[in-house]
C-alpha cells in the first residue's frame, strides 16, 4: 500500500507523482518529470559556473595583454558580483510572482550572450561591463533552483534534490578549469569566451520543452499587496531564522568565492604551475565539491526519514563539515606543491554541508516567499563574493603572500557554520503573514 504524504496542504498520493504548488492551483508532475527538471537545473548550474569561472583561468593572460596588476585583477574578479548581488532580492521576488519557465530562459539568454561578448573586450572597462551583464543574467540561478525544488519536493527529499542541482556549480568548475585552459591553449582567451558563451545556448531547447509553464503561475492569494508591506524595504522585516541563514550564507560565500576567484592564480603564481597543469589541479577541489554536496544532502535526508530531528541533523552536518576548511591554512605554508594541492582538496570536503545550508530557506521561509528568502541569502553570500577577491588581492599586494588571505577565509567559514546553532532556530516556516518576509 502506498503511503500518503503531504506538506503545505498538498497531498502526495503516490511516490510516482506529485502536485506542484502554485497558489491554490496544482499541476500533476510525475516523479520522472520532477527529476528531469532537477537534471536541467543541474546542467544549467554547470553552464553557469563554467561561464563565470572562465575569467579566473584566463586572468593571467588577460592581465598580461591588457596590462594590469594584482589590485586591478581583484577589481575585475569582483565586478561580476556587483550586479549579481544587487539582483538577488529583485530576482527572488520576481520568481515568487512570475512565470519561472520564461524568466529563467530570458536570464539564461542574457548571461550566454554576455559570456560570448567578453571575448571582444579591448580594455578593463569593457570587461567590467560584460562581467556585470553576466551577473544580471546569472542572478536567476540560485533563487530559481531553490524555488523550484521547494515546489516539487517534500522536506525529507529536499536535501538530495538541492544537493544534486546545486553540485552542478562545482561540476561546472571541475570540468571548466581544465577545459577552459585547453581552449585558451589552442584558440586564445578571446575565442574561448566566444565559443563557451554561444554553445551554452543549446540548453534552452530542452528547458522550454520540459518545464511545464503551468507550474509557474502563482495564485493571486500569494501575490504581495503593497498595502500589506509593513516592515522594511520591499516588505522584508526581521526574522531570526532569516538572519541566521544570511550570516551563514555570507561566511560560506566568502570561503567559496575565495577559492573560485583566486585558486587558479595561486597555483600559477605562487606554486609556479604551467597553465594546463594549473587548470587540471584547480579542477580537483571542484570535483570533490561535486561529489560531496549531494552525498551530504542524501545523508541528511536518510537520517531524517529514519526519525532523527531535521534541525539537529542538518546543523550537525554543516558544522562538522566546515572543520575541513581549516586545511586551507597549512596548504599555503607547506613547501611541496603536491602536498598543498591535496590539502586544498581536503579543504573542499566542506561541500558535505552545502546542500543542507540551502535547505534552510526552503524549510524556514513561508511557502510563497522561498524565492525572496533565497534571493536575500544569496545576496548576502555574494556580498562576500565582492569582499573576498578584493580583500585577498589587497592582502597579497601588501604581504606578497597568499597565506593571510586563505587563512582568513578558513576562519570565517568555521565561525559562520557554528553560528547556526545560536542564531537559526527550528527548520519550520513562521506563521505566514501576507506581504512580510
Amino acid at each position: 500500500m502506498l503511503r500518503a504524504l503531504s506538506w503545505g496542504g498538498i497531498p502526495i498520493d503516490s511516490p510516482e507523482s506529485i502536485a506542484g504548488s502554485c497558489g491554490s492551483a496544482t499541476v500533476a508532475i510525475s516523479k520522472g518529470e520532477r527529476w528531469s527538471i532537477v537534471a536541467l537545473l543541474f546542467t544549467g548550474a554547470v553552464i553557469n559556473y563554467f561561464d563565470r569561472g572562465t575569467i579566473s583561468v584566463a586572468l593571467p593572460l588577460i592581465a598580461h595583454d591588457l596590462g594590469f596588476g594584482a589590485e586591478l585583477k581583484g577589481v575585475l574578479l569582483s565586478a561580476f558580483f556587483w550586479s549579481y548581488t544587487v539582483m538577488q532580492v529583485p530576482m527572488g521576488l520576481a520568481l515568487d510572482r512570475f512565470n519561472i519557465r520564461w524568466l529563467y530562459a530570458a536570464m539564461f539568454l542574457i548571461w550566454s550572450f554576455a559570456q560570448g561578448l567578453t571575448g571582444l573586450a579591448t580594455g578593463l572597462g569593457i570587461l567590467i561591463i560584460f562581467r556585470m551583464l553576466l551577473g544580471i543574467g546569472e542572478s536567476v540561478y540560485m533563487p530559481g533552483g531553490i524555488k523550484v525544488v521547494s515546489m516539487l519536493f517534500a522536506p525529507a527529499e529536499r536535501g538530495s534534490a538541492t544537493g544534486l542541482f546545486h553540485c552542478g556549480s562545482f561540476a561546472g568548475l571541475s570540468i571548466g578549469a581544465p577545459l577552459t585552459a585547453l581552449l585558451i591553449h589552442h584558440y586564445g582567451w578571446r575565442h574561448m569566451f566566444l565559443m563557451v558563451g554561444l554553445l551554452g545556448l543549446l540548453w534552452l531547447a530542452p528547458w522550454l520543452m520540459t518545464f511545464p509553464s503551468s507550474l509557474s503561475h502563482n495564485d493571486a492569494k500569494h501575490r504581495i499587496n503593497p498595502s500589506d508591506r509593513r516592515h522594511g524595504v520591499l516588505g522584508i522585516g526581521f526574522n531570526h531564522n532569516l538572519a541566521g541563514i544570511c550570516l551563514g550564507a555570507f561566511t560560506s560565500g566568502y570561503y567559496w568565492y575565495l577559492l573560485v576567484t583566486w585558486l587558479p592564480d595561486y597555483l600559477m603564481t605562487a606554486r609556479h604551475l604551467p597553465l594546463l597543469t594549473a587548470g587540471i589541479y584547480a579542477s580537483l577541489p571542484y570535483f570533490i565539491f561535486t561529489v560531496s554536496e549531494p552525498l551530504g544532502g542524501w545523508l541528511a535526508d536518510k537520517l531524517i526519514r529514519c526519525g532523527y530531528n531535521e534541525t539537529v541533523v542538518r546543523k550537525s552536518i554543516v558544522s562538522i563539515a566546515s572543520l575541513f576548511g581549516l586545511l586551507l591554512i597549512p596548504a599555503t605554508r607547506v613547501g611541496s606543491a603536491s602536498i598543498a594541492i591535496w590539502l586544498i582538496a581536503g579543504a573542499t570536503l566542506v561541500g558535505f554541508s552545502w546542500a543542507n545550508m540551502w535547505v534552510f530557506p526552503q524549510g524556514c521561509a513561508p511557502e510563497d516567499q522561498v524565492g525572496a528568502w533565497t534571493g536575500l541569502a544569496n545576496l548576502v553570500a555574494n556580498l562576500a563574493g565582492v569582499v573576498a577577491p578584493l580583500a585577498t588581492g589587497f592582502l597579497i599586494a601588501r604581504t606578497s603572500s597568499y597565506a593571510p588571505g586563505f587563512t582568513l577565509g578558513a576562519l570565517i567559514l568555521v565561525a559562520g557554520a557554528f553560528s547556526y546553532w545560536f542564531v537559526l532556530g527550528e527548520i519550520k516556516p513562521p506563521a505566514s503573514t501576507p506581504g512580510r518576509i
